[in-house]
């Protein structure tokens, strides 16, 4: 994680507009919340946590960014498992402690082990026994490095996931890059992994 201080200050639920306090209801209170919380979404004074509280600065576009989010957490045909490995790979490229420890959390309960794990954070296909599994880790790790597929990963891709899981797997692989990228900006990955002073 980052040493620099956060360059965005946490914004209190009371000092937001009514456009922000939309994309903050949205977050707080949407699925994310729904579930059983294994990391938490804001601090002790309310503050958005992580990628999140940046997304407070444009409402229009906070508010696509976590509904895409949604969409792509609890309203794709990819498992769990596939889920939060991909995400775990896109942590692991772009160096992303907060969407590490965040879903590390969270793969814990999709039945991730200690070992599988292990080898995600260090940036390595986990042994895997599921073809589908396999394919999705292959699959984001080379669209997470190239930013493209070559014509055996697309096909080996389809074949274990189908156009729809592989479309699903791209906006997850983008959707968690941008996240990445707005914690290195805005500096919140930054001592505590909160985004907060």
């Amino acid at each position: 994680m980052s040493d620099r201080k956060a360059r965005l200050p946490g914004l209190l639920p009371e000092d937001l507009n009514e456009e922000q306090a939309e994309v903050y209801r949205a977050i707080a209170g949407g699925p994310r919340a729904a579930g059983p919380q294994v990391f938490a979404l804001t601090d002790a004074q309310g503050r958005l946590r992580g990628p999140f509280n940046a997304m407070l600065l444009s409402p229009p576009v906070g508010l696509a960014l976590q509904a895409l989010g949604t969409a792509v957490r609890y309203g794709s045909v990819l498992t769990g498992r596939i889920r939060e490995m991909a995400i775990l790979t896109v942590a692991a490229h772009w160096g992303s402690e907060f969407e590490r420890e965040a879903h590390e959390a969270v793969s814990r309960t999709c039945g991730l082990t200690e070992a599988e794990l292990t080898a995600l954070r260090q940036g390595r296909p986990p042994a895997l026994d599921d073809p589908a599994e396999q394919a999705a880790v292959r699959a984001t790790a080379a669209l997470a490095a190239a930013g493209e597929l070559t014509d055996e990963e697309y096909a080996g891709a389809v074949a274990a996931l189908g156009e729809r899981g592989l479309f699903e797997l791209t906006a997850l692989v983008g959707y968690y890059g941008t996240l990445a990228m707005q914690l290195r900006v805005f500096a919140g990955e930054h001592n505590d992994g909160t985004g907060m002073e």
